[in-house]
């Protein structure tokens, strides 16, 4: 059976935004919100332009991943950070129905309902990389993360640094870095609960060195990343129909 893409956009750590009844846990903790621990600059704007763009649909969190990070698993020793680990109990559990659950939840009706109709579901998850880490330099301006043991991930994401190869040089495109696509995500979740044929989650991640509000240049990789996806989601659907033609014919 030949399914119908349905594309759908995530952004896990869309802001550093901390609800006033958790903020004396962040006391003295201010200034790391604005960093890249509270969140992914940039990738919340790449989102809404690829949801815009594509006509998808947009699941997003403007929650400070330091409250509780969305894009890990139940039982991650990061699920919670620093300030909210020691937390009560009850208070962590409280974050964990008011904002973990529902978000999650959500995302994966949207997958099942898809695919209960009969689509395979493109899943882009839009994040952001800080250009240092522990001092190191992270040698990518953008990263594609994905599965390479599931072929649908696998082939669009080498189309996709393709073309962005071929339209902007300069930039070094890399695939499974920073880091490696089947790490613990949001992504690898929905992996164990639908087949390949069913699903493919890839998340982007763009390294905020480019991330400069109003800037040209930061205007200029959102359509980049916007446009080159939209055309390799086309020629990797072309490709699929000349395989199934080519099958039929023998």
């Amino acid at each position: 059976m030949r399914r119908t893409d349905s594309v759908l956009i995530t952004c896990e750590h869309g802001g550093n935004r901390i609800p006033p009844r958790y903020r004396a846990l962040f006391s003295g903790m201010e200034s790391v919100l604005n960093t890249h621990r509270g969140h992914d600059p940039g990738a919340l704007a790449v989102a809404r332009r690829l949801s815009g763009t594509l006509d998808a649909p947009l699941f997003a969190s403007t929650i400070s991943r330091l409250l509780i990070d969305l894009n890990r698993s139940l039982g991650h020793p990061k699920l919670y950070s620093e300030a909210t680990r020691d937390a009560a109990p009850a208070t962590r559990r409280e974050i964990l129905e008011r904002f973990y659950l529902p978000y999650r939840s959500a995302v994966e009706a949207q997958v099942a309902t898809a695919v209960a109709r009969g689509d395979r579901v493109i899943h882009l998850a839009s994040h952001s990389f800080t250009p240092v880490l522990d001092g190191a330099v992270r040698n990518a301006d953008i990263g594609l993360l994905y599965d390479p043991a599931r072929t649908g991930e696998a082939d669009l994401c080498h189309c996709w640094q393709a073309r962005l190869k071929v339209a902007a040089p300069d930039l070094r495109v890399r695939r499974n870095y920073p880091y490696a696509g089947r790490s613990d995500g949001l992504t690898a979740f929905l992996r164990r609960r639908f087949p390949d044929v069913a699903y493919a989650g890839i998340e982007l991640e763009i390294n905020q060195k480019h991330v400069v509000a109003g800037s040209r240049q930061w205007r200029a990789i959102q359509d980049l990343v916007t446009e080159t996806f939209r055309a390799s989601l086309s020629a990797c659907r072309d490709a699929a129909r000349g395989r199934s033609t080519d099958s039929g014919r023998l």
